[in-house]
């Protein structure tokens, strides 16, 4: 289920290029960066052929609060019982500052039009994420339009809203 309370399938997306992004927490410096990145190229990943899916283990209220608040295009799914999580195998042992727990590893999974997986990033850039899937998968990024926060274009540093 998404953040509106839809039920999303990768078998509905036959067909499409399917960026499927796991991100530890909404509402997180570099969960809300990478994210906003996405938004903010998203239609030209629509023309392209591709569709977009995030997946946290925040509840429905925290992503559709998240996904409101920034203006997500795309389907965040929720995933509290961490099933799809461990599917993926991006649940597990993380490290912060000396401590140690278990937790969501910031992975995107490119999935072709047959459903299969074509290409993992373990550790996506946040902040340049879209070009870096339009890289890895088609080799080049010809045609791509950098589009930057109107923050960054006035030469002011973008800072995400908790």
């Amino acid at each position: 289920m998404d953040q509106h309370g839809n039920t999303v399938s990768l078998a509905d997306l036959r067909g499409k290029k399917v960026i499927l992004y796991f991100y530890p927490h909404d509402m997180t410096p570099g969960c809300t960066t990478q994210a906003c990145n996405l938004r903010d190229h998203h239609s030209q990943l629509l023309k392209r052929g591709y569709a977009v899916i995030g997946v946290s283990e925040d509840d429905e209220a925290s992503h559709k609060k998240f996904s409101d608040k920034y203006d997500l295009p795309f389907p965040i799914l929720v995933d509290t019982s961490h099933d799809i999580l461990n599917a993926y195998g991006v649940w597990g042992e993380k490290t912060f500052m000396g401590r140690t727990y278990d937790g969501t590893h910031r992975t995107t999974f490119l999935i072709d039009e047959e459903g299969n997986i074509a290409h993992i990033i373990a550790k996506p850039d946040t902040g340049d994420h879209a070009r870096e899937i339009i890289e890895l998968w088609e080799g080049h990024t010809d045609g791509w339009v950098d589009v930057k926060p109107e923050e960054e274009k006035k030469g002011r540093k973008r800072r995400p809203q908790p």
